[in-house]
Formats: structure tokens, sequence, C-alpha cells
């Protein structure tokens, strides 16, 4: 669906990203990253430190004013994969503000800039890197969606 802006001309206001998501206390975590890189692995590992899924490996994300809104396509919608096991039905969430994106990679900054950024459908989303395969990577998402993440009030 397009959108005409008389300002910016054409305009998505919804597309389809090649990513996982989860959600929690009412803000959506995007996870971003090649095939591979461990984005069904670390929403699994999120899900079990108390977060939501709202989508795994694509992910339709919607503007809706200022805000971006997460949510799975309805042929995907509470299903995950599970490398070795498969796929599961799971608890989900739908329609929920995007606070954060995780970009995965194994090339990370020791003390990176905070104030990076994702542009989405002419938004600025707050914008992490982390090795997805560390222990310590659902901690890290969690801490910087509490330090980073947007508020929606």
């Amino acid at each position: 669906m397009n959108q005409i802006s008389p300002m910016s001309g054409p305009r998505l206001s919804a597309e389809t990203v090649h990513a996982s998501t989860v959600a929690s206390d009412g803000r959506a975590v995007l996870i971003t990253g090649p095939s591979g890189a461990g984005k069904s692995d670390l929403t699994l590992r999120l899900l079990d430190r108390g977060f939501t899924l709202v989508s795994d490996d694509q992910t339709i994300v919607k503007r809706d004013g200022d805000r971006l809104i997460a949510s799975a396509p309805a042929t995907i919608a509470g299903k995950l994969e599970i490398r070795g096991i498969g796929i599961v039905e799971m608890e989900t969430m739908e329609d929920v503000p995007i606070a954060l994106v995780v970009e995965l990679t194994t090339d990370i900054e020791r003390l990176p800039d905070d104030s990076r950024d994702r542009l989405i459908l002419d938004i600025r989303v707050p914008l992490i890197s982390i090795d997805a395969m560390i222990a310590s990577a659902p901690s890290k998402v969690a801490i910087a969606l509490d330090r980073l993440g947007l508020s929606f009030s």
C-alpha cells in the first residue's frame, strides 16, 4: 500500500522485514541479521527471559502516525522455528509498537555510539549491534530496551 505525502513524495505505510520480533512491557524489539545469524535462537532465549513472541523470521511493520507497529504475517503467526526440533506453536502478541532494533553481527564495537538508529518507513528507531551466540545476548537486549528503547505512553 502506498501513501502519498506532499512533502516527501511516495512513502510506504507498511513493509515486510526479514526479522524476528519479541515484545516486553508493550514494546517490541526487531531482531535483524542474515540467515543463520541466530535470530530464532536469540528469540527463544528472550522468550525464556519473559519476552513474548510477535513474529519469527518475517515481521510486518506498519507506520501508525509517528510509531512503527510490528505483527506477524498470517501464515506464520504463533509459530517459532526451533532448529533441531521443528516449528512449534507459541503464545504471541500483535500490533506492538517497535522500540528497538537489534542487528546481529560478530563485529561489535567495544563502546558504540548510543545515538545509532535505523530508518524504517521514515521513522528512526534506536539500533544496537550484538553477537547472538554469546551467553549475555538476551541480557544485553533487555538492558538496551530499558536504556535506549523508545518509550510509549
